[in-house]
C-alpha cells in the first residue's frame, strides 16, 4: 500500500502532464501558437484532425481516471482526512482534474477539465460519469457547440450528486460544487459568446494544413 498523501501529490502530477502539447509537439506543431492555444482534445483536434483529438481526448480522461479508480486501492489506511476509500478516489481524481487545468508546467494554465472531469467522475461514481456523458453527447447532437454541451453536462453533474448513492456523500457534493464553479469561471469567455450567439460549432481539422482556427475550446 502507499501512503495517502503520496498518492495525492502523484495524482495531482499525473493530471498536469499537458498530452495536448506533448502529442501536438510529436507532430511538430506547438498547440500553444494554434487555435484556442488550449492543449485539450477540442483544439487538438480542430489543429491536428480526428485522430489526434481523439487520441489525447482518451489520454486526458485516463489521467484523472486512474488516481479516482485506482488509489480506493492503493491507498494505505487510515487515509488522509480519515475519508472514506470511495471519498479518497474522489479527493485524487478531483486534484488530476486540477493539474490539468492548473499545470504547473504550463505556468499553472492548462485546459478547461471536460475530458478530465468525466473520466475522476467515472472512476470515483459511474452513474454520476454516465449521467455527464449522455448529457453531453445529446447537447453536442442537438447544437454542435461543446461549450454548451459542456456546460449542461456540468450542471448535470452536481444535480447527479444529490441521486446517486455512489455519491451520497456531503463531500461529493462539495467537490461537485467547487468543480463546476472553477469549470464555468473558465468558459467566461465561452459564455459570453453563447450570449451573443457568435459560439462556433465544432468541425475537426481535415489535415494539418486545414487547421480551424476557433476561440472556444473546452478540454
Amino acid at each position: 500500500m502507499i501512503n495517502g498523501w503520496i498518492l495525492m501529490v502523484a495524482s495531482y502530477l499525473l493530471g498536469a502532464i499537458p498530452f495536448g502539447l506533448i502529442v501536438a509537439k510529436s507532430m511538430g506543431i506547438d498547440i500553444l501558437k494554434e487555435g484556442s492555444g488550449n492543449i485539450g482534445a477540442t483544439n487538438v483536434g480542430r489543429t491536428l484532425g480526428k485522430k489526434a483529438g481523439i487520441f489525447v481526448l482518451v489520454l486526458d480522461v485516463l489521467k484523472s481516471f486512474l488516481p479516482a479508480w485506482g488509489a480506493k486501492y492503493l491507498v494505505a489506511v487510515p487515509t488522509p482526512f480519515n475519508v472514506s476509500l470511495a471519498e479518497f478516489g474522489l479527493i485524487c481524481g478531483g486534484l488530476a482534474m486540477v493539474g490539468h487545468m492548473a499545470s504547473p508546467f504550463l505556468k499553472f494554465k492548462g485546459g478547461k477539465g471536460i475530458a478530465s472531469g468525466l473520466g475522476m467522475l467515472v472512476g470515483s461514481a459511474w452513474p454520476v460519469g454516465l449521467t455527464v456523458l449522455v448529457t453531453f453527447i445529446v447537447l453536442m447532437i442537438l447544437t454542435q457547440i461543446v461549450s454548451l454541451s459542456s456546460l449542461f453536462a456540468v450542471s448535470a453533474m452536481v444535480v447527479g450528486g444529490f441521486f446517486f448513492k455512489e455519491s451520497n456523500s456531503p463531500l461529493f457534493w462539495i467537490v461537485y460544487t467547487l468543480l463546476a464553479i472553477f469549470i464555468f469561471w473558465k468558459h467566461r469567455p465561452n459564455i459570453q459568446r453563447i450570449i451573443k450567439g457568435e459560439e462556433k460549432k465544432f468541425s475537426f481539422a481535415s489535415k494539418k494544413s486545414e487547421a480551424v482556427v476557433e476561440p472556444a475550446d473546452q478540454s
